[in-house]
């Protein structure tokens, strides 16, 4: 079986802004204080990444539509200040780029493709997630369709 068997297409969205949260107090009931009264603004959140910090603090970022990252940003920056966090900082020039496949968990070499495809064609990843059915790249938004031309090249979708 070659590595590019499982993935049957490449998905892109450049509609992508980010929300990150310093010195998050690493203690339960954080991430509900962050995420429900985002949930409550009829905000939805995709991609999440909780970094171990130094000490008793971490590190939180997420994923918001565009559209959606100033209203998103009021209530975390007022959640922020609630919890003691350190800083919260938004960016909103960001796109994502995935490989979509079944089984591509189980067997591997699909993420390590994915990610020296986009290191070979000057695509820097901010962030990363994974499902049983996708593998999806954080980048900036001017670099999305350089991202997908680089994926369907490593996986051969021209051709399918």
């Amino acid at each position: 079986m070659e590595i590019n068997d499982r993935v049957r297409g490449i998905a892109h969205n450049r509609n992508v802004a980010k929300i990150t949260v310093l010195g998050v107090p690493d203690q339960p009931g954080i991430a509900a204080a962050i995420f429900e009264p985002l949930s409550e603004a009829g905000i939805s959140v995709d991609t999440i990444v909780q970094n171990s910090g130094i000490g008793d603090l971490a590190d939180l970022t997420f994923t918001v539509g565009r559209e959606n990252l100033q209203k998103a940003l009021d209530i975390v920056q007022t959640v922020s200040k609630e919890i003691q966090a350190r800083d919260c900082f938004g960016n909103a020039g960001l796109g994502n780029v995935s490989i979509i496949g079944t089984g591509m968990q189980n067997y591997p070499g699909y993420a390590s493709l994915m990610f020296r495809s986009l290191y070979e064609a000057g695509v820097n990843i901010e962030m990363i997630t994974t499902s049983e059915i996708r593998i999806t790249c954080i980048v900036d938004e001017d670099k999305v369709e350089i991202a997908v031309r680089a994926l369907h090249k490593a996986f051969n979708l021209e051709a399918k």
